[in-house]
């Protein structure tokens, strides 16, 4: 199951679960303003596709909570500029 993260990894802004969001395989998470950024869009992290995230169901959320861990990357912001 996603674990829904709860902020961009590059810019740390808050992304509620229905937000727009984009994650790798690795279900590293951006915002789509960082996304826009990124060479060929693909992920600073591990260099694969980005996706649009899902949204998980409203009525599923109390029994499948979002994560509440927050995940920044520091190389982010160099990588986005190379």
């Amino acid at each position: 199951m996603l674990e829904l993260r709860p902020n961009c990894e590059c810019c740390d802004r808050d992304l509620a679960v229905d937000d727009e969001a984009y994650i790798c395989t690795f279900e590293c998470t951006w915002c789509p303003a960082c996304v826009a950024t990124f060479p060929d869009r693909a992920c600073p992290n591990c260099g694969g596709g980005l996706e649009r995230r899902p949204v998980r169901p409203a009525s599923l959320l109390e029994r499948y909570p979002a994560s509440t861990e927050r995940v920044v990357s520091d190389g982010c912001r160099a990588a986005a500029n190379r």
